[in-house]
């Protein structure tokens, strides 16, 4: 058979997707690998753009069409999907998504797979191939990684499309933390599973790009075991590993951990993402996010014990709290940049269909994009599609909208790329920073004609901006190091 994996974007976020650099859509690549041999894959990733879809999906022949996405996906994916069925192309879907509607799902698409696949491709291969694929396909109780030896992707495998210029691997699936908003846990379980590290290492060294972004919820875990076995795996990096630059996502606390910071600076990591959310406790006891809570006093300490090592921090936080005002996000945002984060992302809160959070405001009335699946596309987190308690969904759109455009301006990429090369001495670190900052310039001025309509207003216009931007030239100024 000659399959086609197709990752999917919604059309209403173009631009969100490649923030700095074109990433592989990891899942797709370790289908391939599970593919059977005698059956041709290719995979088609929208985030090169619709028009290879649109324009040769039915065209080019394909058996089989499989289809991962995301909830913001979802949209788009129904229109592929209602493509390949008028051409007589059967087509399957999984994902996230998927797993949490798998009844809507099944009415878009020959079958769903819910759950992780790897276990279920080649199964699914073998009834598409002799024309008897069933309508679901559930995935069986969480896999042991390092028994199986799943969770290998084929790393050479580029779309037809477009090409990638960094690798994705993956060490660990699951994350024990649980926040209310995340779908992480109840997709890929609370424990942390690990890939054996031969696996790691002989993948690490056979991929193509010199930068990798481990695509792990929780590199380094949350207790004692998952630190130990990280850095044992660090250690063999060190040892044996091909020289690669690199980042990850991992828990503020590791920060506290001086002898895992600076294994990982010599295994080649350059920035970790930190989802610190919101500097507000009662903001974090609502995300069910203990283990921020307890370490918020010390976020400056611990950004500091990424710096020391040569780290820099990505910092990942999330406005639209019951708890937040239309002044949180420049608020926040401001308290990131004294603190020294050196990237920061600020997002809608979006309750994710198959969240506790989701299934909370669906109970309270609170959701207000629910003409699915049409309204799919807009569970984006960069629109909010709730109620906020303290706020107009417009005020908090428009809050965002303000500070994403004065966070993009070039003085402040510039600026935050030297603040990085003077706290972490690395000039690799530095330059890391400036690409990704760089990137999120790109894509809010992509986005900006698109918000501009939305809202109605320059986001120059705006008072609130002209505060927050004069806030950035006040701490950003040379004799200011400490404060940024």
């Amino acid at each position: 058979m000659r399959i086609a994996l197709v990752n999917p974007i919604s059309r209403r976020n173009q631009g969100y997707h490649t923030v700095g650099s074109f990433i592989p859509q990891l899942g797709l690549q370790v289908l391939a690998e599970r593919t059977p041999e005698g059956h041709q894959v290719d995979i088609i990733d929208e985030i090169f753009g619709p028009e290879y879809t649109d324009n040769q999906l039915v065209k080019n022949g394909y058996d089989l069409v499989g289809i991962t996405a995301y909830t913001s996906g979802a949209t788009r994916t129904y229109e592929i999907a209602a493509m390949c069925r008028a051409a007589g192309i059967p087509t399957i879907m999984g994902g996230p998504h998927a797993s949490a509607c798998p009844e809507e799902v099944g009415a878009h698409v020959d079958s769903v797979a819910t759950g992780e696949c790897d276990v279920l491709w080649p199964k699914i291969v073998e009834d598409a191939s002799k024309g008897r694929l069933q309508p679901r396909y559930f995935g069986v109780a969480l896999p042991d990684l390092e028994k199986t030896g799943l969770g290998r992707a084929e790393q050479h495998l580029q779309p037809v499309n477009g090409k990638y210029d960094v690798s994705a691997i993956q060490t660990s699936r699951g994350c024990p933390v649980g926040c209310e908003y995340c779908s992480v846990t109840k997709f890929n379980g609370a424990p942390i599973r690990r890939r054996r590290i031969e696996d790691v290492l002989k993948e690490w060294n056979e991929t193509p790009q010199r930068f990798l972004f481990v695509v792990d919820d929780n590199f380094f875990g949350v207790g004692e075991k998952h630190a130990e076995w990280a850095k044992e795996m660090l250690r063999e990096i060190i040892k044996r590993g091909k020289k690669r630059l690199w980042f990850s996502q991992t828990t503020i606390n590791m920060g506290d951990d001086p002898e895992g910071l600076e294994l990982a600076y010599k295994a080649g990591c350059r920035g970790m993402l930190v989802g610190f959310e919101t500097f507000n406790r009662e903001s974090l006891k609502d995300y069910s996010k203990g283990i921020n809570r307890k370490n918020l006093d010390r976020y400056r300490e611990l950004i500091a014990g990424f710096h020391k090592a040569g780290i820099a921090v990505f910092g990942g936080f999330i406005i639209g709290s019951d708890h937040d005002t239309p002044e949180t996000a420049s608020e926040t945002l401001l308290t990131a940049v004294r603190m020294g984060i050196d990237i920061i992302q600020v997002t809608n809160l979006t309750p994710l269909p198959g969240t506790k959070m989701f299934d909370r405001f669906k109970e309270e009335g609170r959701l207000r994009a629910t003409e699915y699946p049409v309204d799919w596309e807009r569970y984006s987190f960069t629109e909010t599609v709730y109620h906020p308690k303290r706020m107009t969904a417009e005020q908090l759109d428009e809050a965002i909208y303000e500070v994403r455009h004065a966070a993009a301006r070039q003085s402040w990429v510039i600026k935050r790329a030297f603040r990085t090369l003077v706290k972490t001495r690395s000039l690799t670190t530095a330059l890391f920073v400036y690409g990704m900052n760089q990137g999120w310039k790109r894509m809010a001025k992509i986005q900006a004609p698109k918000d501009a309509e939305r809202y109605g207003i320059a986001p120059t216009s705006s008072a609130r901006f002209q505060r927050v931007l004069e806030s950035f030239r006040l701490h950003l100024r040379g004799h200011d190091l400490e404060a940024v």
